[in-house]
């Protein structure tokens, strides 16, 4: 006898895939969560702007914590790569590990994967907190410091621009690469006080808790507190995608006020969503995503 569809699977465990599970497993929904385990959020070493821990809490604690509270409701969590999704009908067909589902909806909860720099040491010196992604989550804790952005065209500049609210200290670096810039937007630069360095980097040089220098080639040396890494980031939309899934230029999905695709009972939530890239914005979108399977699901 076959299996009767899930109510919803939800594929990546993150802030906004567990978020959606609490949710969904109150709402008495027959869920599965499965997951790749390589959640952005396992890279932050301490969250301050994460509402009710004023000590700041690491990302690793954080899942640990909302794991935990899924569990309490008997929601299997699977450690897989989801290998491919297709429509079935009115549902959805999914499978991994040998395994093959049916779902009467999808949430996409997969994030994105930061494309970092080719420099030595790169996940050890993010998990200190050396190496930084995000100055919307973090720029407080770097106010004052020397910093260093490692970015070019305009979404380098961008970043060095928001950086400079927090410091008078900033130098885009370009890492070799052209800074691909006009005239006008090299004059912003300056005008800012933001200063450029387009020879490429050899060496980053770390202590115990800090940056100490950045080698570059021809054996100059700078001196930075922090480095942001502003390279961009690849989209985990490709399931979706195959599905006939709207997304911006990115690859980042495009979703209705009830976080739902372009196509019928596939919905999405967290970075894979064109959108501003916080946990609590996780947070919310999943819980509209949640609720809107449910109230789509009432008398199935």
């Amino acid at each position: 006898m076959a299996e009767s569809p899930l109510d919803c699977l939800i594929i990546g465990a993150g802030p906004a895939g567990l978020t959606a599970a609490l949710y969904l497993a109150r709402f008495r929904r027959r869920i599965q969560v499965v997951d790749s385990g390589a959640s952005r959020a396992l890279l932050i070493p301490t969250s301050h702007n994460q509402p009710a821990f004023p000590d700041g809490i690491s990302g690793a604690e954080l899942l640990a914590r909302l794991r935990e509270h899924v569990r309490r409701y008997d929601v299997e969590i699977a450690r897989a790569e989801v290998e491919y999704l297709e429509r079935d009908g009115k549902d959805y067909r999914a499978g991994w590990s040998g395994r093959t589902v049916s779902a009467r909806t999808v949430l996409m909860a997969t994030g994105v994967l930061d494309i970092e720099p080719p420099l030595p040491n790169m996940v050890d010196a993010i998990q200190r907190g050396l190496i930084r992604h995000c100055p919307v989550c973090d720029g407080y804790e770097v106010i004052g410091q020397r910093i260093g952005v490692i970015g070019f065209g305009r979404g380098g500049k961008r970043e060095a621009e928001f950086i400079r609210a927090f410091s008078d200290d900033v130098t885009l670096l370009t890492l070799g690469q052209s800074l691909g810039l006009g005239t006008a937007e090299r004059h912003a630069l300056r005008q800012a006080g933001i200063k450029v360095e387009v020879d490429p980097v050899q060496e980053v040089r770390c202590d115990d808790s800090r940056i100490t220098s950045v080698l570059l080639r021809g054996g100059r040396e700078l001196s930075f507190d922090t480095l942001y890494s502003s390279l961009g980031a690849k989209v985990r939309s490709q399931l979706a995608i195959g599905v006939g899934a709207h997304h911006d230029r990115s690859g980042c999905l495009t979703v209705d006020a009830h976080q739902q695709c372009s196509v019928p009972g596939l919905y999405a939530a967290g970075d894979v969503v064109s959108s501003l890239n916080q946990i609590t914005v996780a947070y919310g979108q999943a819980t509209i995503a949640a609720t809107a399977i449910h109230n789509r699901l009432l008398g199935r």
